[in-house]
C-alpha cells in the first residue's frame, strides 16, 4: 500500500515541479508583454492569451500537487485539535463522499464539451489568439484525474494511519 501511495504521489510531485518552471515562464511572458506594449507600442493578442494558458495550466494542473503538500484550503474548526486517528477518519470520509463524487461528476459533465472541442480542434478564444481552445478545455478532466490520483494516495495514507493506530 505504501509503494502504491508513493507512486501516485510521485505523479503530482513531478507535475508540481514542472509547474514551478511554468510559473517562471508565465512571469517572463508577462514581462515581455509589458515591455512590448509600453516601450515599443506593440500588442499581440496571442501573447496575452499565452499568459492565460500558463495561468490556467498552473492552477488546474497544480491542484493535485497543492493537495500533496497539504497547502490546499481547509475549513478547520475542530480538525486541528483532533488526534491523528480522528483526522484520518474525517479525511477518509472526505475522500470517499465529497472529493471523489464531486470530481467524477465534473468529469462526467465536462467530457462532452472537451470531446466536442477536440473533434473540431476548437480555435482561438479571440481573433488573433492561440488557436487551441481545446487544450484549455482539456485541463478540466486533467485537473480531475490528478486530484483523483492524489485523493487515492491520501486515502491509502489515511488507511495506513488507521492501521498503524490499531496495531
Amino acid at each position: 500500500m505504501d509503494k502504491l501511495a508513493g507512486a501516485l504521489e510521485r505523479v503530482n510531485s513531478v507535475i508540481g515541479h514542472i509547474l514551478c518552471w511554468a510559473a517562471l515562464g508565465m512571469l517572463l511572458l508577462q514581462f515581455v508583454i509589458v515591455l512590448l506594449r509600453y516601450v515599443f507600442g506593440f500588442s499581440y493578442i496571442f501573447l496575452d492569451e499565452g499568459v492565460l494558458y500558463f495561468h490556467a495550466s498552473i492552477f488546474m494542473l497544480g491542484a493535485g500537487y497543492t493537495f500533496l503538500v497539504n497547502a490546499h484550503v481547509r475549513v478547520d474548526i475542530f480538525y486541528a485539535k483532533l488526534d491523528e486517528r480522528r483526522q484520518a477518519w474525517i479525511d477518509l470520509f472526505g475522500h470517499l463522499f465529497l472529493l471523489t463524487p464531486a470530481l467524477i461528476v465534473l468529469v462526467w459533465f465536462s467530457w462532452p464539451t472537451v470531446r466536442g472541442s477536440w473533434a473540431i480542434l476548437e480555435g482561438a478564444i479571440s481573433v488573433g489568439g492561440i488557436p487551441a481552445s481545446f487544450l484549455l478545455k482539456s485541463l478540466i478532466p486533467a485537473y480531475c484525474i490528478l486530484l483523483l490520483i492524489q485523493g487515492l494516495a491520501a486515502f491509502l495514507r489515511d488507511l495506513q494511519k488507521l492501521k498503524g493506530a490499531n496495531a
